[in-house]
């Protein structure tokens, strides 16, 4: 049999046999990542990022990330009034810790905090007719996306061709 015949009918197999994922036909399957976004805090946002930007990014998660980062760049700065105070406090919190900073170590701007949200979207340049071949995809290249990424299915909504062509690949008697 022509090889390209036998990958219309297992393609049709597949087409036929496959999750809806709850979308009308025609129906493609794409890659959906998450990022990290700014927005207003009067708004809808998930967390406060805090983060030293002096050409470098560093954010700043917990009191210990900070904390290390003081020390090892500050440490032989025995001029900053209280550091030593912040850096020996086992009980010293994040805001605590955080409003040292933005009193004591900010006068170049550095030290930033902003309101950020998580934004769910599609990722560019990716299409599938099938689920299956999405997954794959998806797990060839998980480097590329985060760990929250997944397969999202997508109506080709008045897009007569591209239905034409799924209900031929569908339904087209291949033998």
């Amino acid at each position: 049999m022509n090889p390209d015949i036998q990958f219309l009918k297992e393609l049709q197999t597949e087409l036929n046999n496959q999750d809806n994922d709850c979308q009308a036909a025609p129906r493609f399957w794409v890659i959906r990542d998450y990022r990290t976004v700014p927005t207003h805090e009067d708004y809808d946002f998930d967390r406060t990022m805090y983060y030293h930007n002096d050409g470098d990014h560093t954010e700043f998660k917990t009191v210990e990330e900070l904390k290390e980062y003081l020390n090892e760049y500050y440490c032989e700065d025995t001029d900053i009034e209280g550091l030593e105070d912040v850096l020996n406090n086992p009980e010293i919190t994040f805001d605590a810790a955080w409003d040292f900073v933005e009193e004591n170590l900010n006068d170049d701007g550095f030290y930033s905090s902003v309101p950020v949200k998580e934004e769910a979207f599609i990722v560019e340049n990716t299409m599938f007719i099938t689920k299956e071949e999405a997954k794959r995809h998806l797990e060839l290249n998980h480097y590329h996306y985060t760990n929250k990424a997944h397969t999202y299915a997508m109506t080709a909504w008045r897009a007569p061709k591209v239905e034409r062509v799924l209900k031929i690949l569908s339904t087209h008697n291949w033998d």
